[in-house]
């Protein structure tokens, strides 16, 4: 017995050995830091993936009366009824398209916010810019969508007044013209969102060490070169995160912007109309739990094979860019 035990310790490698004393180490070193996640770490799970099992109503047949464990399994039919019907083509394209543009948009507006920002001296100055671009954000979208009313309401809205005063032309019913919303709701989003991505990339900004502008200064290069040879190509990898944590969710679209806002105007429904409003719709006024269920799969598989060859794709050009 005791030959049998020597001849299995002298079949783990010392390097294994190693790893093992490290990983011990490790998490004896750092047990108290371990134990502060430990919070957060349950409310992921309870949060996050406990629901997870509610996936398998995108296969049954759901009945009220029977349950989830208990109605009958209808495979891939409510998949099939989704893709058969004209609403998978419309949400899909709208929520991508919709997103892909903010993506384009939010980021450029974003790292110029933060360049103009960073070329500020004055520091109370730059504090009151950053709380007056970040304050949109933390804005609820109900209220959001109360300040457009109040730009597009027909009668007493600002636009509607300024265009009737400057132009002598009749009230335009937003509310009722589709073809408007693709750039209302895209300036929307950019008021909202840019501020918060600026505030992030210019703290990217403030953290480059000063001495590559003092030797870009002395080398005469100008404020141009040095935006656009030193602090965009430093900030990339911060760039390079929040583009990708954006194009995980690219099939995602936020739910305030695009319900609440456009105040779930019917006419509207076929350019506002995204995954997330689809969802509630059918859940809401049809009742169809397994369609929905199936609208909703099909986003989290969608997002998830996305993100993993947006970060295929920036792993091959700058592994340390990559965020897995």
């Amino acid at each position: 017995m005791q030959e049998a035990v020597q001849l299995d310790r002298n079949a783990v490698s010392p390097a294994k050995i190693r790893r093992v004393s490290t990983f011990r180490r490790q998490l004896k070193k750092y047990k108290w830091l371990l134990l502060m996640t430990l919070p957060g770490v349950i409310y992921l799970f309870i949060n996050n993936y406990i629901p997870m099992y509610g996936v398998i109503l995108a296969f049954k047949n759901y009945n009220y009366v029977d349950g989830i464990w208990g109605s009958e399994w209808a495979g891939l039919d409510n998949f099939k009824f989704l893709f058969n019907s004209q609403d998978a083509y419309v949400i899909t394209r709208n929520t991508f398209l919709y997103n892909f543009v903010f993506i384009v948009l939010n980021l450029v507006l974003a790292v110029l916010a933060a360049l103009l920002i960073n070329e500020i001296r004055d520091k109370v100055i730059t504090r009151f810019y950053q709380s007056t671009f970040l304050l949109p954000h933390i804005i609820s979208m109900v209220v959001v969508a109360y300040l457009v009313y109040s730009f597009l309401n027909v009668e007493s809205g600002l636009v509607n007044r300024l265009i009737a005063k400057w132009f002598g032309s009749e009230a335009v019913s937003w509310y009722g013209e589709p073809r408007y919303w693709p750039y209302i709701l895209v300036i929307v989003n950019a008021w909202k969102n840019v501020g918060y991505l600026s505030v992030i990339y210019f703290a990217a900004i403030i953290g480059i060490d000063k001495e590559y502008y003092e030797a870009a200064t002395i080398d005469g290069a100008s404020k141009w070169k040095q935006m656009t040879r030193i602090t965009i190509p430093l900030i990339t990898p911060v760039i390079t995160t929040m583009t990708l944590l954006a194009v995980s969710g690219i099939l995602r679209s936020d739910f305030g912007l695009f319900y609440q806002v456009p105040m779930n105007t019917g006419a509207l429904i076929p350019t506002t109309n995204t995954i997330d409003t689809f969802v509630y719709r059918a859940m809401t006024q049809s009742g169809d739990i397994g369609m929905s269920s199936a609208a909703g799969f099909y986003q989290s598989v969608v997002c998830f094979v996305l993100i993993l060859a947006a970060n295929a794709a920036v792993r091959r050009i700058n592994k340390r860019d990559a965020l897995f």
